[in-house]
Protein backbone atom coordinates (compact mmCIF):
# COMPACT_ATOMS: atom_id res chain seq x y z
CA UNK A 1 0.00 0.00 0.00
CA UNK A 2 1.12 3.55 -0.76
CA UNK A 3 0.03 7.02 0.35
CA UNK A 4 0.60 9.10 -2.78
CA UNK A 5 3.35 11.18 -1.14
CA UNK A 6 6.22 11.25 -3.63
CA UNK A 7 9.59 10.35 -2.08
CA UNK A 8 11.93 10.95 -4.97
CA UNK A 9 12.21 11.52 -8.69
CA UNK A 10 13.85 8.76 -10.69
CA UNK A 11 15.21 8.96 -14.22
CA UNK A 12 14.79 6.29 -16.89
CA UNK A 13 18.32 5.22 -17.85
CA UNK A 14 17.57 2.37 -20.24
CA UNK A 15 14.60 0.50 -21.75
CA UNK A 16 14.89 -3.13 -22.86
CA UNK A 17 12.19 -5.11 -24.66
CA UNK A 18 11.90 -8.82 -23.85
CA UNK A 19 9.00 -10.38 -25.74
CA UNK A 20 5.89 -8.54 -24.55
CA UNK A 21 7.65 -7.43 -21.36
CA UNK A 22 9.61 -4.21 -20.98
CA UNK A 23 12.48 -3.72 -18.50
CA UNK A 24 13.04 -0.19 -17.20
CA UNK A 25 16.36 0.74 -15.61
CA UNK A 26 15.83 3.63 -13.17
CA UNK A 27 18.48 5.85 -11.58
CA UNK A 28 17.31 7.23 -8.22
CA UNK A 29 18.64 8.62 -4.95
CA UNK A 30 16.75 5.90 -3.03
CA UNK A 31 18.33 2.97 -4.93
CA UNK A 32 20.79 2.18 -2.10
CA UNK A 33 17.80 1.65 0.24
CA UNK A 34 15.99 -0.77 -2.08
CA UNK A 35 16.18 -4.55 -2.19
CA UNK A 36 15.23 -7.23 -4.69
CA UNK A 37 11.49 -8.12 -4.63
CA UNK A 38 10.56 -4.75 -3.10
CA UNK A 39 7.47 -2.98 -4.45
CA UNK A 40 7.91 0.62 -5.57
CA UNK A 41 5.33 2.96 -7.09
CA UNK A 42 6.46 4.41 -10.44
CA UNK A 43 4.10 7.19 -11.59
CA UNK A 44 1.48 5.37 -9.54
CA UNK A 45 2.22 1.90 -10.94
CA UNK A 46 3.36 -0.72 -8.43
CA UNK A 47 6.39 -2.51 -9.90
CA UNK A 48 8.79 -5.02 -8.36
CA UNK A 49 12.53 -4.38 -8.14
CA UNK A 50 14.21 -7.27 -9.99
CA UNK A 51 17.84 -6.11 -10.12
CA UNK A 52 20.09 -3.47 -8.53
CA UNK A 53 23.46 -2.23 -9.78
CA UNK A 54 24.99 0.83 -8.13
CA UNK A 55 22.54 3.73 -8.29
CA UNK A 56 20.39 2.02 -10.91
CA UNK A 57 17.67 -0.59 -10.37
CA UNK A 58 15.47 -2.52 -12.78
CA UNK A 59 11.72 -3.13 -12.85
CA UNK A 60 9.66 -5.06 -15.40
CA UNK A 61 6.27 -4.16 -16.84
CA UNK A 62 4.09 -6.82 -18.44
CA UNK A 63 1.89 -6.22 -21.49
CA UNK A 64 -1.27 -5.68 -19.40
CA UNK A 65 0.45 -2.91 -17.41
CA UNK A 66 1.75 -1.26 -20.58
CA UNK A 67 -1.73 -1.26 -22.14
CA UNK A 68 -3.45 0.35 -19.13
CA UNK A 69 -0.84 2.95 -18.10
CA UNK A 70 1.40 5.62 -19.57
CA UNK A 71 4.49 3.42 -19.19
CA UNK A 72 4.19 2.63 -22.90
CA UNK A 73 5.13 6.27 -23.64
CA UNK A 74 8.24 6.33 -21.44
CA UNK A 75 11.54 7.23 -23.06
CA UNK A 76 15.13 7.33 -21.82
CA UNK A 77 15.61 10.49 -19.72
CA UNK A 78 12.01 10.65 -18.48
CA UNK A 79 11.52 11.67 -14.84
CA UNK A 80 9.39 9.27 -12.79
CA UNK A 81 7.59 9.84 -9.47
CA UNK A 82 8.74 7.24 -6.92
CA UNK A 83 7.30 6.06 -3.61
CA UNK A 84 8.20 3.00 -1.57
CA UNK A 85 5.46 1.05 0.21
CA UNK A 86 4.23 2.57 3.44
CA UNK A 87 5.72 0.91 6.55
CA UNK A 88 3.20 -0.45 9.07
CA UNK A 89 4.37 2.09 11.67
CA UNK A 90 4.53 5.03 9.25
CA UNK A 91 2.50 8.23 9.14
CA UNK A 92 -0.46 8.22 6.79
CA UNK A 93 0.09 11.60 5.11
CA UNK A 94 -1.73 11.02 1.83
CA UNK A 95 -4.64 8.68 1.12
CA UNK A 96 -5.03 4.94 0.50
CA UNK A 97 -3.25 4.17 -2.78
CA UNK A 98 -2.89 0.62 -4.09
CA UNK A 99 -0.52 1.29 -6.97
CA UNK A 100 -3.10 -0.18 -9.36
CA UNK A 101 -3.82 2.35 -12.11
CA UNK A 102 -7.48 2.38 -13.13
CA UNK A 103 -7.01 4.20 -16.42
CA UNK A 104 -5.12 7.02 -18.06
CA UNK A 105 -6.25 10.61 -18.41
CA UNK A 106 -5.14 13.60 -20.46
CA UNK A 107 -3.84 17.03 -19.46
CA UNK A 108 -6.35 19.44 -21.00
CA UNK A 109 -5.09 22.76 -19.65
CA UNK A 110 -2.35 24.14 -17.40
CA UNK A 111 -2.94 27.57 -15.83
CA UNK A 112 -0.22 29.50 -14.00
CA UNK A 113 -1.77 31.12 -10.92
CA UNK A 114 1.23 33.33 -10.01
CA UNK A 115 2.70 30.95 -7.43
CA UNK A 116 0.69 27.80 -8.02
CA UNK A 117 -0.77 25.95 -10.99
CA UNK A 118 -4.18 24.60 -11.98
CA UNK A 119 -4.22 21.40 -14.03
CA UNK A 120 -7.41 20.38 -15.84
CA UNK A 121 -7.71 16.70 -16.75
CA UNK A 122 -10.11 14.62 -18.81
CA UNK A 123 -10.69 10.86 -18.76
CA UNK A 124 -13.00 8.33 -20.35
CA UNK A 125 -15.97 8.20 -17.99
CA UNK A 126 -17.33 5.23 -19.94
CA UNK A 127 -14.95 2.99 -17.97
CA UNK A 128 -17.07 3.61 -14.86
CA UNK A 129 -14.67 5.69 -12.74
CA UNK A 130 -15.83 8.86 -11.01
CA UNK A 131 -14.43 11.71 -8.95
CA UNK A 132 -16.23 13.69 -6.27
CA UNK A 133 -15.80 17.33 -5.33
CA UNK A 134 -12.95 17.66 -2.79
CA UNK A 135 -12.33 13.92 -3.07
CA UNK A 136 -9.01 12.14 -3.50
CA UNK A 137 -7.37 11.32 -6.81
CA UNK A 138 -3.93 9.90 -7.57
CA UNK A 139 -2.21 11.37 -10.64
CA UNK A 140 1.09 9.76 -11.67
CA UNK A 141 1.27 8.41 -8.11
CA UNK A 142 0.70 11.82 -6.47
CA UNK A 143 -2.09 12.12 -3.87
CA UNK A 144 -4.22 15.17 -4.71
CA UNK A 145 -7.64 16.70 -4.06
CA UNK A 146 -9.88 17.25 -7.07
CA UNK A 147 -12.43 19.98 -7.65
CA UNK A 148 -14.57 21.18 -10.58
CA UNK A 149 -15.53 17.51 -10.61
CA UNK A 150 -17.70 16.70 -13.63
CA UNK A 151 -18.40 13.63 -15.74
CA UNK A 152 -15.02 12.74 -17.23
CA UNK A 153 -13.26 15.93 -16.07
CA UNK A 154 -11.71 17.45 -12.94
CA UNK A 155 -9.14 20.02 -11.80
CA UNK A 156 -6.32 19.91 -9.24
CA UNK A 157 -4.23 22.72 -7.75
CA UNK A 158 -0.48 22.20 -7.51
CA UNK A 159 1.62 24.10 -4.96
CA UNK A 160 5.25 25.03 -5.77
CA UNK A 161 6.73 22.21 -3.64
CA UNK A 162 4.73 19.52 -5.44
CA UNK A 163 5.44 21.15 -8.80
CA UNK A 164 9.20 21.06 -8.19
CA UNK A 165 9.58 17.71 -6.41
CA UNK A 166 7.30 15.63 -8.63
CA UNK A 167 7.18 15.38 -12.40
CA UNK A 168 4.30 17.85 -12.66
CA UNK A 169 6.83 20.45 -13.88
CA UNK A 170 7.39 18.29 -16.98
CA UNK A 171 3.73 17.83 -17.90
CA UNK A 172 2.40 19.54 -21.02
CA UNK A 173 -1.10 19.93 -22.40
CA UNK A 174 -2.03 16.72 -24.21
CA UNK A 175 0.20 14.49 -22.05
CA UNK A 176 -1.14 11.16 -20.80
CA UNK A 177 -1.15 10.55 -17.03
CA UNK A 178 -1.92 7.56 -14.81
CA UNK A 179 -5.08 7.83 -12.70
CA UNK A 180 -5.99 5.81 -9.63
CA UNK A 181 -9.41 6.75 -8.31
CA UNK A 182 -10.30 6.77 -4.61
CA UNK A 183 -10.64 3.21 -3.31
CA UNK A 184 -13.60 4.05 -1.04
CA UNK A 185 -15.47 5.59 -3.96
CA UNK A 186 -14.76 2.54 -6.11
CA UNK A 187 -16.19 0.16 -3.49
CA UNK A 188 -19.30 2.29 -2.99
CA UNK A 189 -19.84 2.48 -6.74
CA UNK A 190 -19.50 -1.30 -7.06
CA UNK A 191 -22.05 -1.84 -4.26
CA UNK A 192 -24.51 0.51 -5.97
CA UNK A 193 -23.99 -0.69 -9.55
CA UNK A 194 -23.21 -4.32 -8.86
CA UNK A 195 -21.34 -6.45 -11.38
CA UNK A 196 -22.00 -6.01 -15.07
CA UNK A 197 -22.15 -9.05 -17.35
Amino acid sequence: MFTGIIESLGKVENITHDGTNVHFDIRASITSELKIDQSVSHNGVCLTVVAIEGEVYRVTAIDETLKKTNLKTWEVGKKVNLERCMPANGRFDGHIVQGHVDQTGKVEKISNQDGSWLFDFSYDSGLGNVTVEKGSITINGTSLTCFNSKNGRFTVAIIPYTYEYSNFHELKEGDEVNLEFDIVGKYIQRIIRGYEN
